[in-house]
């Protein structure tokens, strides 16, 4: 069920806008600005924000030069490094999108000003270090402002935390009371922009307080009362139901993963969850291991990480072509009772088209979609589920069962 904007100002206290785009100038920010564009239901007022007003308005004549109406949408300059302009932009509207990273570097003062304003907060963060200090930090204010800080809404992590709740609700009825047990196996082609491959570095530089970080939250997180929710890993093996090589992938989608478990009963009362990468070939395989080995070296050595860095700059990404040539696939194993369901989510390129969807309609949704009651740091299973993954799937990406339980 969608609401109206006007009959959420009846709701809650009347803001300017309800979306307001951060960092809309950027290579992911552009792309997110034009599915704005084709998709913001008729009434939503929504606005284009970032530091620099000549690009804003070079980006706004783009989207109206096939959207005329588009000539008078509204600009707000920002930066992320000045407090003060960023309380004002979320104190001006319902949600903010963020795509200004590496968030470590530039994300905190945003998270602080929404969870200040009680205001909606979404981002494309694959950053672990950063989502864990954001808990620590802004989840207890959010939690008391009533703010939604959503983090992980592009290719990290919503079609694997979406995936999930997607294959545990087409196992039988009564799997809620049984063990689950849930494997991913991504399978994706594409290329990187400059802002993914500096946000990766920047963590891979990082491991140590990545761990202490982590430890910190888990000191301090709440444990599911009388629920057993665990983020495995398995060893490289071939799979049978991924018709691959599988590698164990430790990227932050398995903890969003189990977060969502921890908060969601219907995930049963002892869930696992496994997060791989699938290969069809062992050479493959195994270049790959031994490549994100040298990167994460390099990535310890400042001078080298910045030679890495400089291979491609922020702001620069693969070409409509590329974008157009990439894709993902993410199976998913569910097993509860004896009984066992196949899925899948695929689409496009994964890190940029389908990024930029996947974070405009995580914002739509929050701003018109009627949700369950949520505050705090949360996933986008808890704060948005299926409403997400019904506008997605009209959005254009594809969920599906292929072997039904």
């Amino acid at each position: 069920m969608l609401l109206d904007s006007k009959v959420w100002a009846g709701m809650e206290p009347e803001r300017e806008f309800d979306v307001v785009l951060f960092g809309a100038t950027g290579f992911t920010g552009r792309l997110t600005a034009a599915h704005l564009a084709s998709a913001a239901p008729a009434g939503c007022r929504w606005a284009l924000a970032g530091r620099d007003r000549e690009k804003l308005e070079a980006l706004r004549a783009r989207l109206a030069a096939d959207r005329p109406v588009l000539a008078e949408l509204p600009l707000l300059v920002a930066d992320s490094a000045v407090p003060a302009g960023l309380r004002q932009v979320a104190a001006s509207t319902r949600v903010v999108i963020s795509t200004v990273g590496p968030y470590l570097r530039h994300g905190e003062p945003l998270v602080a000003a929404c969870a200040d304003a009680g205001t909606d907060y979404v981002d494309l963060t694959g950053e672990p270090e950063f989502v864990d200090l954001m808990y620590l930090r802004w989840h207890q204010r959010a939690r008391e402002t009533g703010a939604r800080l959503v983090h992980a809404c592009g290719f990290d992590s919503v079609p694997h935390d979406l995936g999930v709740l997607f294959t545990v609700n087409a196992l039988p009825p009564g799997s809620d009371k049984l063990p689950i047990n849930v494997q991913g196996f991504v399978r994706a082609g594409g290329t990187i922009s400059g802002g993914t491959l500096d946000s990766a570095l920047t963590a891979f530089s990082r491991l140590l307080p990545m761990a202490r970080t982590a430890r910190a939250r888990r000191a301090v997180e709440p444990r599911p009362a009388g629920r057993r929710v665990r983020a495995v890993t398995s060893l490289p093996r071939r799979s049978r139901a991924a018709r691959a090589w599988v590698l164990p992938l430790p990227s932050i989608d398995g903890q969003i993963v189990a977060r969502s478990a921890a908060a969601l009963p219907g995930y049963g009362p002892d869930f696992r969850y496994a997060h791989h990468a699938a290969v069809k070939r062992l050479p493959v395989a195994l270049a790959a291991v031994v490549g994100a080995v040298v990167v994460v070296g390099l990535a310890q050595v400042p001078p080298l990480r910045r030679a890495v860095s400089a291979l491609r700059r922020p702001g620069q990404g693969p070409s409509e072509q590329q974008r157009a040539d990439s894709w993902f696939t993410v199976r998913f194993v569910g097993e509860s009772g004896g009984r066992r369901v196949v899925a899948e989510v695929s689409g496009g390129d994964p890190g940029y088209s389908e990024t930029a969807v996947m974070l405009a309609e995580s914002a739509l949704s929050l701003a018109f979609d009627q949700l369950p009651p949520t505050s705090g740091q949360v996933t986008t299973a808890e704060a948005l589920g299926t409403a997400l993954i019904d506008r997605l799937t009209a959005a254009g990406l594809r969920f599906s069962v292929l072997d039904p339980a």
